[in-house]
């Protein structure tokens, strides 16, 4: 490709991509520091020293009474907050996405808990999804892709030009557009890697619903084969049975969330209960185990695919999440780097389309720029 195709593809990949991109960099600035905002605006629960749980029946007895006329489908443990559990409550077990009742509550009092932050779980919905659901996210998704593309493309663009500077120097131009060329340009590099990284473990992200509906139709699938045709088990075992053979099958590591039997994440023979570790990096890994429901006995331990992996993987990634505060301080310097790139490019192009002069004067600056 010519160096006048590679700068086509530059601006308009950029152009395409730039608007969601700034609406990502500022939802995702406050969803670097979601879990410190949690923990600073949600109760913790106080228990003495020693003190148990309540038992995860009795839990579900008290979710229940909140929720008359609906049913059981995901309990759900809050690492982030400890002493916090949420019950997912629906109409019927395979109901889609967004139609559920969520209640919180205190895992060692059973009291009901105030619901998640309103504003972080509004900005989380539009930072996923701008509130579309899978298309929304495939979207999303899309642009991630468009981000790749530009900043391959500006680097075969402007490193020719740049090698001609020494690091950090820029051209000193009256033209307020020469100048920021140089801003834009600088930063681009500084934050290219960063972008690189969060940018397609983004798009990763966008893919999970289809990646889990893979893995529901594959492992899921094998898993459960010589119960198909089987009708759903009616009367199935208290939750709290398949919690503690999970625990027994996989000593040392810690409930996610389990699953009733006949929903997305199970079968209608089994609960799943998914497990994660206690180290940084294992406990970013689900491992599924089946347990049956209508007798309470271990029925499979399974090794998570790695597309699972690699998108549990991705999750904390995308956010910092690895580092703690430090590398989260990291990702939000970069983030508001972004934005100044961002920004600075859609003026360039903004100040080209307006006619302004002084470009060709700009000595080792190409004629022809974005």
């Amino acid at each position: 490709m010519s160096l006048k195709h590679w700068l086509w593809l530059h601006r308009w990949s950029s152009l395409v991509c730039t608007l969601f991109l700034l609406l990502l960099c500022l939802t995702g600035l406050p969803l670097v520091f979601q879990e410190e905002i949690e923990h600073a605006l949600q109760p913790v629960s106080i228990q003495s020293p020693g003190a148990e749980p309540l038992p995860l029946e009795r839990l579900v007895a008290l979710g229940q009474a909140r929720a008359p006329g609906l049913v059981l489908r995901y309990l759900i443990w809050d690492h982030r907050v400890p002493g916090r559990i949420k019950l997912n409550f629906d109409h019927a077990l395979d109901t889609p996405r967004g139609n559920s009742r969520i209640f919180t509550l205190d895992a060692y009092s059973g009291s009901q808990l105030p619901d998640d932050n309103a504003l972080l779980e509004f900005i989380l919905d539009l930072h996923t999804d701008l509130f579309a659901g899978l298309p929304g996210s495939l979207l999303l998704g899309f642009m991630g892709l468009l981000l790749a593309v530009s900043l391959v493309s500006g680097c075969v663009v402007y490193a020719p030009f740049m090698r001609r500077l020494g690091f950090a120097e820029m051209h000193r131009h009256r033209n307020a557009r020469i100048r920021w060329l140089g801003w834009h340009n600088l930063l681009g590099i500084v934050s290219l890697v960063w972008l690189l990284v969060v940018g397609l473990t983004g798009v990763l992200n966008t893919l999970a619903i289809p990646l889990f509906q893979h893995w529901q139709s594959d492992q899921l699938a094998q898993l459960v084969a010589p119960y198909r045709g089987q009708p759903r088990v009616a009367d199935p075992v208290p939750p709290g049975v398949a919690l503690r053979v999970a625990a027994q099958a996989l000593p040392g590591s810690q409930p996610e969330f389990l699953a009733m039997p006949g929903t997305f994440f199970s079968s209608p023979q089994h609960y799943a209960v998914f497990m994660r570790g206690r180290t940084p990096l294992t406990s970013e890994i689900l491992q599924p185990v089946l347990v049956e429901a209508h007798s309470g006995k271990l029925s499979a331990v399974a090794e998570p695919r790695w597309y699972i992996v690699a998108l549990e993987l991705s999750r904390p990634l995308h956010f910092g999440n690895y580092g703690g505060l430090p590398l989260k301080l990291i990702w939000a310097a970069f983030d508001i780097v972004t934005i100044v790139v961002l920004g600075s490019g859609l003026y360039l192009w903004l100040a080209r389309q307006g006619g302004k002069r002084g470009l060709r004067g700009a000595g080792n600056l190409p004629s022809r720029l974005p």
